[in-house]
C-alpha cells in the first residue's frame, strides 16, 4: 500500500453503508444517454468499471421533463428510464459497487429547444447570457418565475425521482444542489429576486432546498439522501454579498437531518474566496459538522492530508476516474496516474 494515501483507504460509513475506502468518484455529466433519455448498456459497463471506488455518484439524472438543459442527459421519471438504470445498478453491484443516484433540475440553465419549446423556469425572471452548453448556436435567455405552488411541486418531483432510483437498485440519491441550477439560483441573490417566502431572507431563501430535501428524506430516509452545494457561486451564477449568510443558515439546517453527506460542488479547491473567509470546502467544514465529501482538483495525496487533518471525510475525483478506470487500485498500489485528455469525453470507457 502506498502509505501516503493510507487515509483514503480506510472505510467509512454513510448511513447504513460502510464504504471500503474514501474514494468516491465525482457526478460527471456524459450525455450518453438515449434519445429517450434511458441509460444505456455501455453506461452500465462504464460505471461497473469503476466499481472500486467507495462510492459512485452517477451523472447529473433529470428529476422531470422541464429540468432538461443538456441533450442526451438520462432522466429517472419514466418506466424506461428506471429500467435503464437498474441495468446500471445490477451491473455496477455484480462489481460489488454502491452507486448513489444524483437527482437533478437545471431550472434557467435549459432552453426551450430541450423543453418542448416551453420557457425554462427559475425563482426569478433573471436571464441567463451566453451560448446554451453543448449546443453553441443557441442562446440562454430570460427564465420564466415559478409561482410558489409550482415550486411545492418541483419539491415533489424530486421526491418522486429519489424513489424511482431507489426502486431502480440505487443505494442512495445526491440532491443536485450546486453548479448554478435550480436547487442553486434560489440560494444566491444574483438569481432570487423574490419577495415571497421563498426569497428576500436567509430562511426564505434556504426554504425550497431544505423543502426538497425534506421531500425527499421522507421518501428514501436521511441516510440515503446527500446534497451537493456551491457557496462560491462559480458557475452560472455571480456571488454577492450576503449569499454566504444564506448558507451557513442552510448549512445548520442540515446538520440537524443526519443526511448521507454534504459535497462540496467546485471546480478547484485550492481557490480561496473572501465572501467565504477560504475555500469551498473549508467554509462547509466550518459550517457543518456532518460528513462532508470534498471535490475539485485533489491529487490522492492532499485529498489523504486533507482527511488526516480533519478538513474533509471523503475525497471526489473526477476527471481522474474518467482516464483510469481503476483509479483505486492504482492509488493503493503507487502506480503513476493516466493524464486526462478532453478527447476521452468522446465515448465511455
Amino acid at each position: 500500500m502506498n502509505s501516503g494515501v493510507e487515509a483514503l483507504l480506510r472505510p467509512y460509513s454513510i448511513g447504513r453503508m460502510e464504504l471500503p475506502n474514501r474514494i468516491v468518484m465525482a457526478p460527471m455529466t456524459r450525455c450518453m444517454a438515449t434519445d429517450e433519455f434511458v441509460p444505456t448498456a455501455k453506461m452500465a459497463e462504464y460505471y461497473a468499471r469503476r466499481a472500486e471506488a467507495g462510492l459512485i455518484i452517477t451523472e447529473g439524472t433529470v428529476i422531470r421533463p422541464d429540468g432538461r438543459g443538456y441533450p442526451n442527459s438520462p432522466g429517472i421519471y419514466t418506466a424506461k428510464q428506471i429500467n435503464g438504470w437498474q441495468a446500471v445498478t445490477d451491473m455496477a453491484h455484480s462489481q460489488g459497487g454502491r452507486l448513489f443516484l444524483q437527482i437533478w433540475h437545471v431550472g434557467r440553465v435549459s432552453h426551450p429547444f430541450y423543453i418542448n419549446g416551453e420557457q425554462p423556469v427559475a425563482p426569478s425572471a433573471v436571464p441567463l447570457e451566453g451560448k446554451v452548453a453543448r449546443a453553441e448556436n443557441l442562446e440562454y435567455g430570460a427564465p420564466r418565475a415559478l409561482e410558489a405552488d409550482e415550486i411545492r411541486d418541483i419539491a415533489t418531483a424530486y421526491a418522486k425521482a429519489a424513489e424511482n432510483g431507489i426502486s431502480a437498485g440505487c443505494d442512495g440519491v445526491e440532491i443536485h444542489g450546486a453548479n448554478g441550477y435550480l436547487i442553486d439560483q434560489f440560494l444566491h441573490h444574483h438569481t432570487n429576486t423574490r419577495t415571497d417566502e421563498y426569497g428576500g431572507t436567509v430562511e426564505n431563501m434556504a426554504r425550497f432546498a431544505l423543502e426538497v430535501v425534506d421531500a425527499v428524506a421522507d421518501a428514501v430516509g436521511a441516510g440515503k439522501t446527500g446534497i451537493r452545494l456551491s457557496p462560491a457561486a462559480y458557475h452560472f451564477v455571480t456571488p454577492e454579498a450576503g449569499d454566504a449568510a444564506v448558507f451557513e443558515f442552510l448549512l445548520k439546517e442540515l446538520e440537524k437531518r443526519r443526511l448521507a453527506y454534504v459535497h462540496a460542488g467546485i471546480f478547484d479547491d485550492s481557490v480561496s474566496y473572501d465572501y467565504l473567509g477560504g475555500t469551498v470546502s473549508g467554509f462547509l467544514r466550518k459550517n457543518y459538522r456532518g460528513t462532508l465529501i470534498g471535490c475539485g482538483g485533489y491529487t490522492a495525496e492532499k485529498a489523504a492530508e486533507a482527511i488526516n487533518n480533519g478538513e474533509l471525510d471523503i475525497a471526489a475525483f473526477g476527471r481522474p476516474f474518467i482516464a483510469n478506470p481503476d483509479l483505486v487500485s492504482k492509488i493503493s498500489n503507487g502506480d503513476p496516474l493516466k493524464p486526462y485528455d478532453e478527447s476521452m469525453l468522446a465515448s465511455l470507457y
